[in-house]
């Protein structure tokens, strides 16, 4: 039996090994690799920001394997920056996930005896939250370029539409929320400095 199941073994591998494979080179491959996750891990935020990354730095497909319905020049000119802008804004959302990974809340007094392991750990948020305000700054400037073509409607993309809409309006300004996050952690690292002997 464990002959069988070893043979059987082999043979899925050899079989498996020469399977054709394609090469991921597109913008719409590589976000389709993009996935939200139950429970948000470092690690697999990281693979997500790889995606999404390499998405950013990929060309389009042809636009007749685009995400949505393209007929015009314009619509194919509306749906890049519309993308570009999503992407962005996934590389915002993912990295403030990242750092809240890293952010503290409150400095207890308990937390004493690993006060340079939380400095370290607000170093590390922050600098995350910044990476995520340099995404921010592009997302905004590819709305604004998305938004000077907004007479043109995309159907499949409509929540692309609605992001321009939000960012545009400034109903969705991520720079006030990081801010406030950094206010608050700015606030946070200074009780930790401010922690000795006599505040445990």
């Amino acid at each position: 039996m464990a002959k069988r199941l070893l043979g059987i073994a082999v043979l899925l591998f050899v079989a498996s090994a020469s399977l054709p494979a394609y090469k991921l080179i597109y913008k719409e491959q590589l976000y389709e690799l993009y996935h939200v996750q139950l429970y948000h891990y470092p690690e697999r935020i990281a693979e997500n920001v790889g995606w999404i990354e390499q998405a950013l730095k990929a060309d389009f497909a042809n636009p007749l394997y685009a995400l949505a319905e393209i007929e015009t020049s314009s619509d194919w000119e509306r749906y890049r920056y519309l993308f570009n802008m999503h992407l962005n804004l996934k590389m915002v959302e993912l990295y403030l996930r990242w750092a809240s990974r890293y952010n503290k809340e409150n400095a207890y007094f308990y937390n004493f005896p690993w006060k340079y392991e939380n400095l370290q750990s607000l170093e590390r948020a922050e600098n995350l939250m910044n990476i995520a305000l340099s995404y921010w700054s592009e997302a905004r400037r590819w709305s604004a370029q998305a938004w000077e073509l907004r007479g043109i409607h995309l159907e499949e993309i409509q929540k692309w539409e609605d992001q321009s809409y939000r960012i545009e309006t400034d109903e969705l300004n991520y720079a006030r929320i990081i801010e406030r996050h950094l206010t608050r952690l700015r606030q946070v690292r200074q009780d930790f400095e401010e922690m000795d002997a006599s505040t445990y």
